[in-house]
């Protein structure tokens, strides 16, 4: 006969197992499990072998043996995890890449029906057509002020309708008329809320970013030191060129409106006492685009010369010139 063990017991073991993969893992996914069956939830374990090891436990439970951990080992950082503790939560430790272990997760999502009392997660809109109903069931129709008809002996819904938001109760009416339709609106997985890797705690979306994303936000970052660095006259690496061409521009207006000179502003001055002198700088180029067109478009004329010599010389052989 089997020796049924203590909640004492019970509690020791799985303090030490917590503790244990607070050691091995690194790298921990908080995870929302709200309306996730055991089967499910014996799927994703499933699912998720050899990398990663899921574990489900009470709140209370889990913050003073990480507290205790904590205290214990000297690692300060397993304390960021504690307020994250809130709410129906479970831990995923993983060694893999946490972006794949994410998805994952999400794969083992189930339908689920609408509840009484429920807090729907999305808008759920009943779509139109036939509900294969009998028309003794419009009262259904008629209670939540859906437009219907009657067609071939059966309700059909005539326009979408948008019968529970995000957010709202889900109520006895919804929930038989959702039932009735066969429409299972909600579906439940466990969510990952928080990434933790390495004392470091942030949002699961940051693993969505690609080398785009983070080069991109680099381009703002550099642009808004730039920005500042240059509003307050505050010099750093980023605005460093910007500072230096401005100091040139000055320095080179100073010059064009004193007597003070030096050689990047003496050509800057002699543009400015002869501008003749920009239209003999832009002629060479506008020679050498004259001569590349007349290249291109040089054959033709040619052409029409020779096609209208022979024309000539006929008129004369003939006799039958202009003045004779």
């Amino acid at each position: 006969m089997a020796v049924k063990t203590s909640k004492a017991e019970k509690k020791i073991a799985y303090d030490h197992k917590l503790c244990q993969l607070l050691d091995e893992y690194s790298q921990i996914l908080i995870v929302a499990a709200d309306n996730v069956g055991s089967n499910q939830l014996q799927n994703i374990r499933k699912g998720l072998r050899g990398d990663s090891v899921i574990l489900m436990g009470k709140n209370t439970m889990m913050k003073r043996s990480i507290r205790l951990h904590a205290e214990k080992t000297g690692n300060q950082a397993f304390l960021n995890l504690i307020p994250l503790l809130v709410g129906n939560v479970g831990l995923i430790f993983t060694r893999g890449d946490l972006k794949e272990v994410s998805e994952e997760v999400a794969k083992y999502k189930v339908g689920a029906p609408a509840r009484v009392g429920l807090i729907a997660p999305i808008d759920v809109i009943v779509p139109p057509g036939n509900t294969g109903l009998d028309p003794s069931q419009t009262s259904f129709f008629q209670v939540l002020n859906i437009p219907t008809k009657i067609n071939k002996g059966t309700v059909e819904i005539i326009t979408p309708v948008e019968l529970i938001r995000k957010g709202e109760k889900v109520g006895s009416s919804e929930a038989a008329l959702l039932a009735k339709l066969g429409i299972r609106p909600f579906s439940y997985g466990l969510v990952v809320q928080t990434v933790y890797d390495n004392g470091s705690v942030f949002s699961p979306e940051v693993l969505d970013l690609t080398e785009d994303d983070l080069m991109e936000k680099f381009a703002t970052g550099v642009s808004m030191v730039t920005s500042l660095s240059l509003a307050i006259s505050y010099p750093t690496l980023a605005a460093a060129p910007h500072m230096f061409i401005n100091a040139y521009k000055n320095v080179l207006a100073v010059a064009v409106a004193t007597e003070y000179s030096f050689p990047q502003a003496d050509k800057v001055k002699e543009y400015l006492k002869d501008p003749s002198k920009f239209a003999v700088a832009a002629a060479p180029v506008a020679a050498a685009d004259a001569i590349g067109g007349g290249g291109a478009s040089g054959g033709p004329p040619k052409e029409e010369e020779k096609n209208e010599e022979p024309a000539e010389e006929s008129d004369e052989d003939m006799g039958l010139g202009l003045f004779d």
